[in-house]
């Protein structure tokens, strides 16, 4: 590995690895590498549509984007930052990072350093993907490269801990490998690395970070649903509890997306192989992943039968465009099997995405929409909250019933002719 300014090849240009590249390319020759011709075309126009970087930003970066293999052959150090999600039977699907590995593998020379974000359970790294280099290559782990692991720490929509402000967690193969993971990320990072004990402790912390989020939720949550059995509100109840210091301050809702509803299941799967049954991960999962039918059960009960619903939102949190594994489309469903009509708007999803990964036909503008029997905001995106009154009025009939799942306009007064249902 050279002193100064080492090549670096990223490999996926998604979520997490678009917002590194372009980080890294400020600092080192970089070059962005996706199999999807189309994503990388598209990039290469300035304009990224999961809205992690900005057109500007993409613009004006130095950062090489490609999907032929020639063009990422013989770097220093390649960093993988491809998904990692679960199969039908929610078992970790290590494809794309196995393929991944053959795609490193065909390109890197000796001495490469091969470096792993993608969330994984302890041992992948070295059990898994070293022996899946080492095949592809025709070289031999710890001798002829060497494999580092820098879990990442996206939190999409969020810009204020991004990938070039947080604390990097790093390890290497070998203490030199550590040392320039360090040199590197810390490059980068205002936040510093910390340099884990090993690859598998590093494995380790990522998996537990998104689980532990996972746990917490899944007992609000149920006291959620407990408290509904009494005539309480959750949000009143939080707003009591959180007085005190040291209250874990989480809120009930649908766990999606790619990291805390996946994530637990790499843990669970991890446990199940070294002879431990996972009692408390698998409980939140279940929790959790059962609050979008709940939430339907619950709704229903308040709706006349075949009513005709407005859901607003699809996406897994708010004001992103991101629909991986979205639990809202458990709640659509829940109403439809109960017999209502439901039609949904989101004004950050992709219309395309949407049909491809649910099937679902988005409404492309709220304007001249009306008298819906009932109204739910399931994802309480900016617009939403800045609905004006009288926009809000026209979108559900009289004695209509809006249903707000996040609390959105709790202090906020809704028209008086309107029935209102919050957790």
């Amino acid at each position: 590995m050279p002193e100064k300014s080492p090549s670096i090849a990223v490999i996926g240009l998604g979520y997490v690895g678009l917002p590194l590249a372009v980080a890294l390319a400020r600092h080192f020759p970089t070059v962005g590498f996706d199999i999807s011709a189309e994503r990388v075309t598209e990039l290469k126009t300035g304009h990224d549509r999961t809205g992690e970087v900005s057109d500007d930003r993409l613009r004006a970066s130095t950062l090489r984007l490609t999907s032929n293999l020639e063009r990422i052959k013989a770097h220093d150090l390649y960093i993988v930052t491809v998904p990692t999600p679960v199969d039908i039977e929610n078992k970790p699907d290590l494809g794309p990072v196995l393929g991944s590995c053959a795609t490193v593998g065909q390109t890197m020379g000796k001495g490469a350093i091969v470096v792993f974000e993608s969330t994984v359970y302890p041992g992948v790294t070295e059990d898994l993907c070293g022996p899946e280099l080492a095949r592809h290559s025709g070289l031999e782990a710890g001798v002829d490269f060497f494999l580092g692991y820098s879990p990442e720490r996206i939190n999409p929509g969020d810009r204020e801990h991004t990938v070039d402000r947080i604390t990097k967690v790093i390890a290497g193969q070998t203490p030199d490998v550590t040392e320039t993971l360090a040199k590197v990320y810390g490059t980068v990072t205002t936040g510093g690395v910390f340099r884990a004990a090993s690859i598998r402790a590093a494995e380790a912390a990522k998996v537990i970070e998104n689980a532990q989020r996972d746990i917490n939720i899944a007992f609000i949550n149920e006291i959620t649903m407990i408290f509904h059995k009494l005539g309480l509100s959750i949000y009143d109840v939080l707003d009591a509890s959180a007085t005190k210091w040291n209250f874990l301050n989480f809120k009930p809702g649908l766990v999606g997306g790619h990291c805390i509803g996946v994530d637990p299941f790499y843990l669970s799967t991890c446990a199940l192989q070294n002879g431990h049954h996972p009692e408390i991960i698998l409980a939140g999962r279940r929790i959790n992943d059962g609050m979008g039918p709940w939430l339907a059960g619950r709704i229903a009960e308040h709706l006349a039968p075949k009513s005709r619903i407005l859901m607003l939102g699809l996406t897994f949190k708010e004001n992103v465009p991101d629909l991986r594994n979205s639990k809202v489309i458990d709640v659509i469903r829940g109403l439809r099997q109960r017999g209502h009509e439901v039609q949904v708007h989101d004004p950050y999803a992709d219309a395309t995405e949407a049909d491809h990964e649910y099937g679902e036909t988005l409404i492309p503008s709220l304007n001249d929409l009306a008298d819906f029997d009932g109204l739910v905001v399931a994802v309480p995106h900016d617009p939403y909250a800045e609905l004006t009154d009288d926009a809000l009025n026209a979108l559900v009939k009289p004695g209509g019933l809006i249903a707000d799942i996040k609390g959105l306009w709790r202090n906020r007064a809704l028209p008086a002719d309107k029935r209102v249902w919050r957790l």
